[in-house]
């Protein structure tokens, strides 16, 4: 019953509630710790459009497909790879730096391209993509993860805005890293 309300029905990775509920015991953790918590959140660039060409079966199936790419790549124990919402993503990564979450991103990103999922609809290429937004901080009792969730979206927003397929991160906004495909 338990793993029933904390996984995804459709992709078998956590589900929001269980994200919501490990980042926040995370974050108190590593406050405690004064260690540093990393936030990667992954929208699938063109997915309205990828549901409208292949069918909300074929949507169904991309999502499980990026799913199983992003919890190959979250190998640590700590690690959670969830589905945020929609055709977004998240990975916590507990007591990781940024280089250390970028280098996560790049190996999620480069299993995606290594799928070669067919995209006819996407404007930057043959085969899915992703966006990617970074956060880190050292979480303290003055502020909440939501102020880590803000800056991950903050950058997501700005690798999507930059042109997509990219990797931007929240510690600095002109820091962004394309990924070809």
């Amino acid at each position: 019953m338990q793993q029933l309300a904390t996984t995804d029905g459709l992709t078998g990775i956590a589900n929001r509630r269980q994200f919501d509920r490990v980042l926040r015991l995370e974050w108190r953790r590593l406050a405690r710790e004064e260690l540093p918590l990393s936030l990667i959140m992954f929208d699938i660039d063109f997915f309205k459009l990828y549901n409208e060409f292949y069918g909300h079966l074929g949507g169904d199936d991309c999502l499980r497909q990026v799913a199983g790419a992003i919890a190959t790549a979250t190998k640590r124990a700590g690690d959670l790879a969830a589905r945020y919402g929609g055709e977004e993503f998240a990975v916590v990564l507990p007591n990781t730096s940024a280089e250390g979450a970028n280098a996560v991103a790049q190996q999620i990103c480069d299993g995606i391209a290594s799928l070669k999922l067919p995209h006819a609809r996407s404007s930057i290429g043959p085969y899915v993509t992703l966006s990617c937004g970074i956060a880190t901080a050292i979480p303290s009792a003055q502020e909440s993860p939501d102020t880590l969730i803000r800056s991950a979206d903050s950058a997501l927003f700005q690798a999507k805005t930059e042109g997509k397929n990219r990797i931007c991160h929240a510690s600095s906004n002109s820091e962004s890293s394309p990924i070809f495909m």
